[in-house]
C-alpha cells in the first residue's frame, strides 16, 4: 500500500510546534492587520527593488518518511536571492510597531525562514545558507534587517528535530483514526427508527457524499440530532470527510447535540468530541484579563499549552467543562485557549454560531484565508442563523464613542487626537443632513480615516500611559478594526444607513440585508452543510437568505405524532392588531385565556409578540379571571439563569393548573423540553410580527426592490417562525396530548394558512363561544383512549 502523507504548511508547523511566552489580548490581536496585509502590496514593493538575482515567492517542500507516514510541509519563501556565493532566503514581514525597538528577529519568524534555507538547501546541495529576516513599518516603510549564516548540518539537525516533534502529534492521530473507523464497523442507528427517520438520515450520509448543502424541515419529535449526527459520524469513519462542526445558537441545543454524541460512544464509537463554552464561562479568575500581568495561567500559557493538550486528547474522549477546567488549573494554562487548541485534534466540534461565520470571532485555526477542509457542518436550528447572520456581518460607528475616546486620550495630545478630529467632523457633517435616518449610496472615504485612526491607536498602545486610558483605547481600536472588516465585505447584499437615535446618539450602520453570499464563503470552507430546525418554512425563504446556490438539497420531513393527539384551534374572534389595542380586546384575550385553561387541568403557556401587551393581559386576567386552583406565573424582561431555571421547574405534574405567560421569541418559547404532562398547551397571541422599525422597513424595501414581497421576508416569515417554535413546546413525543390555542383571526388569512406546516391540515376555527366545548370534545377522547 501507498504511504499516507501528511501536509502541512511551514507557517502552521513552525507556530504550532514552536509558540512560546504569555497570553496577551493587548497584543494578539492587533496581529490580525499584520497577518491579513503580509504578502501583499509591502511585499511586492520590497521585491520589486531587489536585484535581478532576488527571485520572490518561491514554492518549495521537503517530506520526511517515517514508518507509518510521511509528513510534507510546504509553503512559500518571500525571496531567494543567489547574488552572493551563499545563497540567501528572505522573509518579509509587515508590522506597525517601532523597529527601533525591535533588536532581534521573532523566533516564529525566523523559524519559517530556516525551513526554507533547509529545504533549498537539501533540494541544491547547498553547504550553508544565509537566512535574513526583513521588517518594515507598514506606515514609515522604514526597513530593519537581520541576517545570520547557517551551515546544512545545523539546519538539518534543527529541522528533524521540529519536525520529530510535530510527529509525535501526528501519531498519535493517525493510530487514533484507525481505531475510530475500526470502532463503527457494524454500529447501527441507536433507536428505533421513527417515521421519517430513516429517510432523513439517508439524505444526510447522501449530500455528505456528494459534497452538497441539504435544507432539513423536520418537525418536533423527528429525532433531527440523532438523524444528522450519526450518518455524519458514519461518514468520518468511512473517509467522506474529516470532522464535523455542530453549530448552535442556544446553550441547550448543544447539550442535546453532546448527548447525542455521547450515546454513540456508549454503543461503542470512538469519536472524540470537543464543545467550545464560551470564554467567560471558562475563565478561571474573577475577572477576565488576558493578559500576564493580571492573570496567573496567561503567565507563560504558551510556554505549557502543547504538553496540557497532548495529555488531555491522548488520554479523554469527550471533554465537559469540570473537565477542562481542571486540567487547565493542573497545567496552568487558559482553559478556553486549551479548548480551542484541543479542538484541532478532535473528530468533532460543537460550538456557537460565531465560531463559524463571524468574521470577528471564527476560528482561524481553521478557517483563516486560503484554507479548506473535509468539514461537515451540522447548522441546528438553522431559523435562528438569518438574524444572527445579519447581526454578525453587520457593524456600526457611533459619534459618541468617538467623542468619549477622543475625552480620554486628549491630555495626551499627539496625531491621535488629529484623526480622532477628522473622524468625528465625518460624522458630525452626516448627522447635520440627516433627520431621522438616511440611506446612503456609499462610506466615502470613511475607511481611510478609520485606518489612520488605527495607526495612530497602535502607536499609542506600545505604551500607554495608564492601564486605564490603555484599556478604553483598545477597546474603541476593536470597534473600529471590526467595522473595517466590515467595510471590506460592501456589496449589493448591504444598505447603508445613518439614524439619529432615541437616545440623542448617531449612529452609521452597514447592514447586511441579505448574509446568503457571507454565510456562504464561510461553508465553502468545508465541504458540505445541513441546516435544520423544526421551523424551516417556507423553504424557498431560508434558501434565498443561507445559500447562492441553486442546486441544493431539501427534505420536508413528516410529523412522526398521531394528529388526533394534538387539538390546533385558531381564534378568529380575536386580534393583537395595533389599531384593537385596548382594554376590550385585551379582556377578550384574556377571557379565551381563561377559558382553555378551565377545560381540563394542567401546565399551560400563553406566548404574547411584546412583554407590554404580556404585562396588559396578564393584568386583567389575574383581577377578573383567576382562579383559586389556577396558578400563574410571569416571565420578566431580564432573567437570571436560576430565575429561568425556577420558573421551569414550577412545571411539574400533578399540581393542578398552572399558566405560564411568556414572551414569543423570548427564553421559554424554543429549546426547551416540556414532556408529557409537564406541558399540555401553548396559547399564542398574535401572529409574531415584528415591530415597524428603521431595519425592517430596510429590509421590506431592499426584497420589494428585487420584486419579492418585501413584507414576507421583513415581517410574515419571521413571526410565523415565532409562532411555530412557541407551537412546537407542546408534543415532544409520542405519548403525549396537548392543544394549540392560535388566538388572532390574521391566521385566518391565506397568506398565513399557507405556512402552516403539513400536520396542521385538520386545524379548526373556533370564537370565544364554542372554545370551550371543542376543547372539553377534545380532551373528552383522552378518557376514552
Amino acid at each position: 500500500m501507498e504511504r499516507p502523507c501528511i501536509r502541512i504548511s511551514v507557517r502552521n508547523l513552525v507556530e504550532f510546534i514552536l509558540r512560546s511566552g504569555d497570553l496577551d489580548n493587548r497584543r494578539s490581536k492587533m496581529a490580525d492587520k499584520e497577518a491579513m496585509l503580509m504578502g501583499g502590496k509591502i511585499h511586492r514593493k520590497i521585491q520589486k527593488k531587489m536585484e535581478s538575482a532576488y527571485q520572490a515567492e518561491v514554492s518549495l517542500r521537503h517530506e520526511t518518511i517515517y514508518e507509518e507516514f510521511s509528513i510534507q510541509v510546504e509553503g512559500r519563501a518571500d525571496g531567494i536571492s543567489r547574488a552572493q556565493d551563499v545563497v540567501l532566503v528572505d522573509e518579509i514581514k509587515g508590522v506597525y510597531r517601532d523597529l527601533a525597538r525591535l533588536e532581534s528577529p521573532v523566533e516564529v519568524h525566523e523559524a519559517q525562514a530556516k525551513c526554507y534555507a533547509y529545504f533549498y538547501a537539501y533540494d541544491h546541495q547547498q553547504k550553508a545558507m544565509q537566512v535574513q529576516l526583513t521588517y518594515c513599518n507598514m506606515e514609515t516603510e522604514d526597513i530593519k534587517r537581520f541576517c545570520k549564516t547557517y551551515t546544512f548540518e545545523e539546519l538539518e539537525l534543527w529541522y528533524q528535530k521540529l519536525v520529530d516533534e510535530y510527529y509525535r502529534w501526528v501519531r498519535f492521530q493517525f493510530q487514533w483514526r484507525k481505531r475510530r473507523d475500526q470502532s463503527m464497523e457494524g454500529v447501527e442507528f441507536p433507536f428505533e427508527y421513527r417515521r421519517g427517520q430513516k429517510e432523513i438520515v439517508a439524505g444526510v450520509y447522501h449530500v455528505i457524499q456528494k459534497k452538497k448543502q441539504l435544507f432539513l424541515q423536520a418537525p418536533t419529535g423527528v429525532g433531527k440530532t440523532m438523524s444528522t449526527v450519526y450518518p455524519s459520524v458514519r461518514a468520518v469513519g468511512a473517509g467522506l470527510a474529516e470532522k464535523i462542526f455542530y453549530l448552535t445558537a442556544k446553550t441547550i441545543t448543544r447539550t442535546v447535540a453532546q448527548e447525542a454524541f455521547l450515546l454513540l460512544q456508549e454503543k461503542g464509537v470512538e469519536f472524540k468530541v470537543a464543545t467550545i463554552t464560551a470564554k467567560e464561562k471558562l475563565c478561571l479568575c474573577d475577572e477576565m484579563e488576558c493578559n500576564p500581568q493580571e492573570c496567573p495561567y496567561a503567565r507563560g500559557h504558551f510556554d505549557r499549552i502543547n504538553e496540557a493538550v497532548y495529555e488531555l486528547w491522548t488520554t479523554k474522549n469527550h471533554y465537559t467543562r469540570d473537565i477542562l477546567q481542571e486540567h487547565a488549573r493542573k497545567w496552568q494554562v487558559c482553559p478556553f485557549e486549551m479548548c480551542l487548541d484541543l479542538s484541532v485534534w478532535t473528530d468533532g466540534v460543537i460550538c456557537d454560531y460565531n465560531y463559524v461565520f463571524d468574521p470577528n470571532v471564527y476560528l482561524k485555526r481553521f478557517f483563516a484565508e486560503g484554507t479548506k477542509g473535509d468539514y461537515i457542518f451540522l447548522i441546528d436550528e438553522a431559523h435562528n442563523l438569518v438574524d444572527r447572520g445579519r447581526q454578525m456581518y453587520s457593524a456600526a460607528l457611533y459619534k459618541e464613542e468617538v467623542l468619549k475616546i477622543r475625552k480620554s486620550l486628549k491630555p495626551y495630545g499627539g496625531k491621535v487626537i488629529r484623526e480622532l478630529n477628522r473622524l468625528n467632523q465625518f460624522l458630525l457633517e452626516l448627522k447635520r443632513e440627516c433627520e431621522s435616518y438616511e440611506v446612503l449610496e456609499s462610506i466615502g472615504n470613511l475607511p481611510v480615516l478609520l485606518m489612520k485612526v488605527m495607526g495612530e491607536l497602535e502607536s499609542f498602545l506600545e505604551e500607554p500611559p495608564q492601564p486605564e486610558v490603555g484599556k478604553e483605547a483598545l477597546e474603541f481600536y476593536f470597534t473600529v478594526r471590526d467595522f473595517l472588516n466590515i467595510c471590506d465585505l460592501l456589496d449589493e447584499n448591504y444598505k447603508i444607513y445613518v439614524q439619529n437615535l432615541e437616545d440623542g446618539g448617531f449612529q452609521l450602520r452597514l447592514f447586511c440585508v441579505n448574509p446568503a453570499k457571507n454565510l456562504e464563503n464561510c461553508l465553502e470552507k468545508g465541504s458540505c452543510a445541513v441546516f435544520f430546525s423544526a421551523t424551516l418554512l417556507p423553504l424557498r425563504y431560508y434558501r434565498r437568505v443561507f445559500s447562492t446556490h441553486e442546486d441544493d438539497y431539501a427534505i420536508c420531513a413528516a410529523s412522526p405524532f398521531s394528529q388526533e393527539r394534538r387539538c390546533l384551534l385558531v381564534g378568529a374572534d380575536v386580534s393583537s392588531k395595533y389599531t384593537r389595542r385596548g382594554y376590550g380586546e385585551y379582556r377578550r384575550i384574556a377571557e379565551y385565556i381563561a377559558r382553555a385553561v378551565n377545560t381540563h387541568p394542567g401546565n399551560y403557556m400563553v406566548f404574547f409578540p411584546s412583554h407590554r401587551l404580556l404585562r396588559d393581559v396578564y393584568e386583567i386576567y389575574e383581577q377578573e379571571f383567576s382562579m383559586p386552583h389556577v396558578h400563574s406565573l410571569c416571565q420578566s424582561s431580564v432573567m437570571s439563569e436560576q430565575e429561568r431555571e425556577s420558573f421551569l421547574s414550577e412545571f411539574q405534574s400533578g399540581r393542578g393548573t398552572l399558566v405560564g405567560f411568556c414572551v414569543m421569541g423570548g427564553i421559554f418559547s424554543e429549546g426547551i423540553d416540556l414532556l408529557g404532562d409537564r406541558l399540555i398547551g401553548a396559547l399564542i397571541v398574535g401572529t409574531g410580527i415584528p415591530q415597524v422599525g428603521t431595519e425592517n422597513e430596510i429590509l421590506k424595501a431592499f426584497y420589494d426592490e428585487r420584486g419579492e414581497n418585501g413584507f414576507d421576508y421583513a415581517y410574515r416569515y419571521p413571526g410565523m417562525n415565532k409562532v411555530l417554535q412557541a407551537a412546537g413546546r407542546v408534543i415532544r413525543t409520542q405519548k403525549d396530548r396537548g392543544i394549540i390555542l392560535l388566538l388572532d383571526e390574521r391566521f385566518c388569512q391565506r397568506e398565513n394558512l399557507s405556512l402552516f406546516p403539513e400536520e396542521w391540515s385538520n386545524y379548526q376555527v373556533s370564537k370565544i363561544t364554542s372554545v370551550e366545548k371543542q376543547l372539553k370534545k377534545f380532551w373528552a377522547g383522552e378518557a376514552s383512549e
